[in-house]
């Protein structure tokens, strides 16, 4: 019996233990089904990648038994941070967030090679490892830039915002009333649901800076950070709100300013790469090539 033959019954053979775990773990009784809790005690809204969607039940039928056994208490504090600041934690727990690795990152590559052998389709083996890498860091990939996203929303709103609040409490309204007056002008963007998670916090019984404190792990944005450690030196030390929101204003149109300073100098360095790849090589053939031709043949 030759190798092929035994390769082609260790894959059958492996294809059978697959199925057999697949249909024993959809239709056997799940206890642990109940496991999955969410901080709100609300279902989990709908993601905005259509792979997420997908794999959700997938991973509760499959993986996520498997994931609630990873303890690693670094690991999975650095992905429940990770799911914090990106703005996924209603979409996902630690628990799907790992699910979603062991069975992209794992059991679909392992499927896809089983099928390579049985089948004899002939894919090759490093891609069904590089499959298996890129479907491992998915969902880092996926907060990744949904964190981006947000990042580029609030830098971008964060400066009118603040005049606003300094324009509201100049105008009578305290703190709280400027954030409730910019939550109701401000639907749709990150930083007014951000602000009105902090009415909330401060409905619930959460101090003024305990509320602003909590806003700032959750974007992890240095002008964020900035602005609550301001804002609650100014409620310690008992200065004006108004003075230091337009102080804050303007320092975060100054910042502004150098960013697009600094993205404008880095556009112009970028630049430099297609013209040397495509400009420069072109000119030379125009100026030198009558040149070399007329030296290589002799003018003929």
């Amino acid at each position: 019996m030759g190798s092929a033959e035994l390769l082609l019954i260790a894959g059958i053979l492996m294809m059978g233990l697959a199925i057999y775990l697949t249909m024993s773990t959809l239709l056997g009784s799940r206890p642990d089904a109940q496991a999955l809790q969410w901080a709100n005690a609300d279902e989990p809204v709908k993601s905005t990648s259509p792979v997420i969607n997908f794999s959700r039940p997938l991973v509760h039928q499959l993986t996520l038994k498997y994931a609630q056994r990873i303890k690693n208490e670094r690991y999975r504090k650095n992905v429940a941070n990770k799911l914090l600041t990106s703005g996924l934690s209603r979409e996902l727990n630690v628990d799907e967030f790992i699910g979603l690795q062991i069975l992209w990152g794992l059991a679909f590559p392992v499927v896809m090679t089983i099928m390579n052998y049985t089948l004899e389709i002939g894919f090759p083996l490093p891609v069904c490892l590089l499959i298996g890498l890129g479907g491992f860091m998915f969902p880092h990939m996926h907060a990744n830039a949904a964190k981006k996203k947000r990042y580029t929303s609030v830098i971008a709103d964060l400066p009118f915002f603040i005049d606003l609040m300094a324009l509201s409490t100049a105008a009578g309204l305290d703190f709280i009333g400027a954030l409730q007056r910019i939550n109701e002008k401000a639907e749709g963007s990150v930083l007014g649901e951000e602000l009105g998670l902090v009415l909330r916090d401060i409905k619930l019984g959460s101090s003024r800076g305990d509320a602003l404190k909590a806003l700032s792990q959750r974007l992890d944005i240095a002008e964020i950070t900035s602005f609550v450690n301001v804002v609650v030196d100014a409620d310690a030390t008992g200065s004006s709100i108004v003075t230091v929101l337009k102080d804050q204003s303007q320092q975060m149109r100054l910042e502004r300013f150098v960013r697009a300073e600094k993205a404008g100098a880095k556009a112009s360095q970028m630049i430099l790469i297609p013209m040397m790849v495509f400009t420069i090589p072109a000119v030379f053939l125009t100026v030198f090539g009558p040149v070399a031709l007329q030296f290589m043949f002799g003018g003929k």
